[in-house]
Parts: structure tokens; sequence; C-alpha cells
């Protein structure tokens, strides 16, 4: 009896050891709202954002600020009608009118749409630069990787394995440079415009919508301390020939808005870096 305690207590030991392992929430986030974790069978943590009507929303906020890195995570999104909800993987400088931001935002569908990505570049209060895609899978049947690399040439977004977006910075042009911006997830209610641009609003019965997060991985430059080892890699990235085959192929197949082909949005001239891909 007490050789199969010992057993019991030295499995459940070496699981807590590596559920700790590859915990990485509480090291690195706070958090609002209503977020609960786990661990799935590979005792990787995965965090859970929850949404209702009487909760509102939910989200993780690093704790520290970064200026330049590359940043990814694995998302697992809301299944069935997720119409009105956004869930949310982005940096930030802040909530101010001259903020900088990176966003990835997963605007929710009804029921058998696809789910839109928005990505967004916000430089000194200046966005308005949206790539919007339709995703060419289920993303709430399994993880997938999502992931943003942020360097002084380019912004880069990053599907799984695909590139599909680069945002150059050109000279004279309004760029991400000096403000350091903390890693953000969020769950919310975008009912005014986040489905068909907010014809449909959530709807409150299919509650509580959930987010999985999980793998979450960052190397990058602390705002006031040192890049991490291997920021070469990204610090220096610029898209090849084959990935912009990738970016190329995902615009031609699967884009929904592009900022840079909306006249009337912009009736005094469309932004001036659409002359210069």
């Amino acid at each position: 009896m007490a050789q199969r305690f010992l057993a019991v207590l030295a499995v459940a030991l070496a699981l807590s050891q590596v559920a700790s392992a590859k915990s990485w929430l509480d090291k690195r986030f706070n958090t609002d709202g209503t977020v609960r974790t786990g661990y799935d069978a590979s005792g990787q943590q995965v965090v859970m954002l929850n949404l209702n009507q009487q909760s509102g929303a939910a989200g993780f906020n690093s704790k520290q600020q970064y200026l330049y890195g590359e940043f990814s995570i694995q998302m697992k999104l809301i299944p069935g009608n997720s119409a009105g909800t956004v869930s949310c993987f982005y940096l930030s400088s802040g909530d101010d009118e001259w903020r900088d931001e990176i966003d990835m935002e997963f605007m929710g569908n009804s029921s058998g749409h696809p789910v839109v990505l928005n990505t967004n570049v916000w430089a000194n209060g200046d966005g308005k630069k949206e790539h919007q895609f339709d995703l060419w899978f289920d993303p709430a049947a399994d993880y997938h990787t999502y992931t943003i690399i942020w360097n002084p040439e380019n912004i880069l977004f990053k599907v799984d394995n695909l590139f599909i977006r680069s945002f150059k910075r050109f000279a004279g042009l309004p760029y991400p440079t000096s403000k350091p911006m903390r890693l953000h997830a969020t769950l919310w209610d975008g009912s005014y415009w986040a489905t068909e641009k907010g014809k449909i609003p959530i709807n409150w019965s299919n509650a509580p919508f959930v987010v999985s997060y999980r793998n979450y991985y960052a190397n990058a430059c602390v705002s006031g301390g040192a890049c991490h080892a291997g920021s070469d890699r990204w610090m220096r990235k610029q898209l090849d020939g084959d990935e912009w085959g990738t970016v190329k192929w995902a615009e031609r197949s699967y884009m929904r808005y592009n900022y840079c082909e909306d006249g009337y949005r912009f009736p005094q001239g469309l932004p001036a870096e659409c002359n210069r891909y």
C-alpha cells in the first residue's frame, strides 16, 4: 500500500513539475475579467478567456514592455455562432490618441461563414491600415499559430507557417519605432463592428464564449533592457521570394479588404505607402 502511494505521489509530482515548467501566464501577464487555466495532455498550460453578458471582456496583458520582437501564440477560437465577438492577439503602447499598435483581430462569424482575421498597424495615432482575410480553415476545430514579427524595417504577420502580410517602413511615413508596447490577448463584445460591419450582434444565448490560448512565445527586446539571445534572426527579417509568394497567395485567394483599394474611405487620396509597394 505504501509503495503504491509513493508511486502515485511520484507521478503526480512529475506531472506538476512538467506543468510548472510549461506555465507562462502568471509569470509574464496580468489578467482582466474571467480567465481560467488548465493543462493539456502534454502538460502545456492552456489559458481560456470567457465572455458572457455579465462578466464582460476578458484578457491578459504582459507585465513587460517591448521595443521590437517576435511574438507568437496558439489559439483555438469560439466554435459555432461567434458573431459579434472579437478575439485578439496584439501589441499596444497604450490607449491614448497617439498610440502605436499592431493588431491581429479575429472577428466572429455566424455559423457556416468564414472567420475574418483583421490585421492593422497604428503609428503615432495613425491607423486605418487594415488587411482582412477569410481564414481558409476552421480556427475553432484545433489550435493554429499566429505570429507577429516587429523590427525596424517591417512588420510581418504569419498564420501557421505562412506569411500573409508585410507592412514596410518607408522614409517620412509613420512607423512604430520608439514607443514600447505591451502584448495583449483579449476577448470582447464587438457587436457594433465585428460581423458584417455590425449587422449581426452577439447572441448571448450562445454564451459563454471561450477562446483558448497556449504555447506563448516571445523573443523580444525588453524596454530599458537587453534583447534576448537569438534576436538577430527576427531583427533583420524580411521576406524572401517564396515568402512573398505566400503573401500574394493569401491576397489573391482570401483577402476580404485592403485599405489601399478603398478610395471611398480616402477621398483625398490613398495613404502614401499604398503607392510604394
